[in-house]
Parts: structure tokens; C-alpha cells; sequence
């Protein structure tokens, strides 16, 4: 009787070791267990690693050049550098990879020829991002940001600063959609009553599409309100096409340039002036956009843009906006921002000017594309 439950624990243990994967190391050692996938290393993105699922240790990621041998228990999706995946159970012979597949018998491929290897579960989930990322729904692939600045002072002087900025991004390999708005109001109640210092409100959305892998059009839409310089609403919709200069996985350096249709409404200037003010007109745009992340903590984003009126020649207008954020946690950094919104041409008695220098928490969601 004890021999026979040693015998059938024995198959047991048996059937269970022929169905494990196992790794040869070209050092010797063996890995025992199931074959995930390959991916980069954690802390060398330029080196490839093969995972390997164990009842012991967890995951273990083995540098796929120290790879000498595979044997796996079930099929494996061996993507080629020619674009073909071949998919069945792999054993190694004579430094060559052979895949029992099921349409086309023994496949042979040399170890340099792979490019990825999964399992089942692992290609289904390569397959759905992949049919995704060709396919995109509009809910798919948005990431966002909340900027908050605060500051209060009370006793002798009893002010109020803040500042929200918010930025939502839903980019694919193919386009590129951003929403954002930026929102100052402070006040000052040392001296009552209590009086308005700043009060501005920015906001639009823009499209960027790329037609190759350099070159890309866009359009947009702005709006914007600033109490103090009178400023109701000013509208602008435009459009261009701009070339990717610096396009990496840390670095972005675009240059654009189009034209948009401008149209402002400003209240009167003094209140007690009879009439509004309403300007449209034409204007070109030349700008640039940079985005840089300067190690595993910080990221820098700049862009400058500027507005040449061709209706009135002589006006213009200039943005610039510059942010550096340094995380704390995942979705927790502090960021500082600057911004210059400049235009020649203000209502009498008024500057052109409005800077805002802020600094506060940033808040993320999603995987940033900024």
C-alpha cells in the first residue's frame, strides 16, 4: 500500500516537473517554473531580461543574454526580428531555439533572431494593448495634472493668493488631444474693504495629429478672461503644422507655426467709459515646445509662442509658460511654474504685461504624457 502512494506521488511530482519550464544559465545554473515574458531591465533599459515565474522566489528576471537553454512545459510566442511569431512548446538544440508548433511542425530560430518572447496570458494582454493602442476609444489613454498654490497671510496684513491649473492628455502613437486651464484670483482685506488683486481665468484644447514620424498639424482653441486688463473674453482658433526636432522617451522638441482668427471684448476702460471695446482680427504664430525629464524625479516643460497681428501690422501678442516639477510620490510632486502673457496693444492706461510666478502640490493621474 505505501509503495504504491510512493509511486503515484512520485507521478505526480513527475508529470508536475515535465510541465515546468525550465532555464538553463550559461554559467550553469538552472531556473525552475514558468516562463512569463521578456522585458527590459528595471535599471538598464538598454539590457533585456526573461522573467521567470517560481513557487520559491517569486519572479525571477534573468539578463536574457546569460541565457543559454529553455525547455517549456506549455507554448510559448516567440516574436521574430522579420515580424513573425512562431507559438509552441520550446526545447533548445545545438544553440537552436525549436518550436513545436501545431500548423507547421518543428520551427527552428537562432536565439539573436528573437526579439520578445510570452506566454499565453502575457501575448493576450500584448495583443489587447496592441488592437488598443490601433484602435483607440476616446475613453482610452488619458493622463492629467492638478497644480494648486496657496498663500494666506492674516494680522497685520490679511491677503489671499491662488492659483489652479489643470491639464488632461489622451495621447496615442497617431495624435495627441490636450485640455487645460489655469485659473489666479487674489485678494486684499488689510485695508477694508476688502479688494480684488488679481482675477484671470485660461482655458482651451488643442489636436495634434501626426502625419509621419517627424512632421505633425494641429488646431486649437483658446479662451481667456483678466479682470484687470478689462478683458471680457478673448477667443482664438487656429491651426499648423509643426516637426518634431527631439522626439525620445525623455526628451520632446517641437517647433510650429500656422494662423489663427483672434477676436477680444474688453468692458469699458474707465467703467464709466460709454462704449465696450471689440477687436477681430488675423494673426500668424511661430512657437516651440520642450519637454525634458531631467532624471528619475524631475521633469521640465516650456513653451513659448508668438502671435504677429497681420490685421493690425505692428501688434502682437507673446505666451510663455515654463513648469518644473519634482516628485514626491507616484501621483504627489511639487512643481513651480512661470508664465508671461504679453500683448502691445492694451486699453489706454493699462499694461501689457501679466507675470505669475507660483509654486505648490501637483497632483497626477494616469501615465503621464506631458
Amino acid at each position: 500500500m505505501r509503495r504504491s502512494v510512493f509511486i503515484f506521488v512520485a507521478l505526480c511530482l513527475l508529470g508536475v516537473s515535465a510541465r515546468a519550464d525550465q532555464v538553463v544559465l550559461k554559467n550553469g545554473d538552472r531556473i525552475t517554473g514558468t516562463i512569463v515574458k521578456t522585458d527590459v531591465k528595471a535599471d538598464d533599459k538598454t539590457k533585456t531580461v526573461l522573467v521567470v515565474k517560481t513557487d520559491f522566489a517569486g519572479d525571477i528576471p534573468v539578463l536574457w543574454d546569460s541565457v543559454a537553454s529553455v525547455v517549456s512545459g506549455e507554448p510559448l510566442h516567440l516574436q521574430l526580428k522579420d515580424g513573425q511569431t512562431i507559438v509552441g512548446p520550446v526545447t533548445t538544440t545545438n544553440d537552436k531555439f525549436d518550436v513545436a508548433t501545431t500548423t507547421t511542425g518543428e520551427v527552428a530560430t537562432s536565439k539573436d533572431a528573437i526579439v520578445a518572447v510570452r506566454n499565453d496570458k502575457e501575448q493576450k494582454t500584448y495583443d489587447e494593448t496592441a488592437y488598443r493602442l490601433q484602435h483607440p476609444r476616446l475613453t482610452d489613454f488619458w493622463s492629467g495634472l492638478f497644480d494648486t498654490g496657496l498663500s494666506v497671510t492674516r494680522g497685520n496684513s490679511s491677503t489671499l493668493n491662488f492659483t489652479l491649473a489643470g491639464k488632461a492628455v489622451r495621447q496615442t502613437d497617431r495624435d495627441k488631444i490636450s485640455v487645460y486651464t489655469t485659473a489666479v484670483y487674489a485678494t486684499d482685506n488689510t485695508t477694508p474693504p476688502s479688494r480684488t488683486t488679481a482675477h484671470a481665468i485660461q482655458g482651451g484644447i488643442r489636436g495634434d495629429l501626426n502625419v509621419s514620424d517627424k512632421f505633425f498639424v494641429f488646431g486649437f482653441t483658446d479662451n481667456l478672461y483678466d479682470e484687470f486688463q478689462h478683458l471680457d473674453l478673448r477667443n482664438v482658433i487656429g491651426g499648423g503644422g509643426g516637426y518634431h526636432l527631439i522626439k525620445n522617451e525623455n526628451t520632446t522638441f517641437d517647433v510650429f507655426a500656422g494662423g489663427d482668427f483672434e477676436q477680444e471684448y474688453f468692458s469699458p476702460n474707465p467703467p464709466t467709459a460709454p462704449t465696450s471695446v471689440t477687436r477681430k482680427t488675423g494673426e500668424v504664430l511661430f512657437g516651440e515646445e520642450y519637454d525634458t525629464k531631467l532624471n528619475g524625479r524631475t521633469t521640465v516643460t516650456e513653451t513659448a509662442t508668438f502671435y504677429p497681428n497681420v490685421s493690425n501690422t505692428g501688434d502682437y501678442r507673446f505666451q510663455f509658460n515654463a513648469t518644473s516639477a519634482t516628485k514626491l510620490k507616484s501621483f504627489l510632486s511639487w512643481q513651480i511654474t512661470f508664465s508671461d502673457i504679453y500683448i502691445s496693444n492694451p486699453l489706454p492706461g493699462l499694461k501689457g504685461n501679466d507675470l505669475l510666478l507660483s509654486t505648490g502640490l501637483r497632483l497626477t493621474f494616469g501615465k503621464q504624457k506631458f
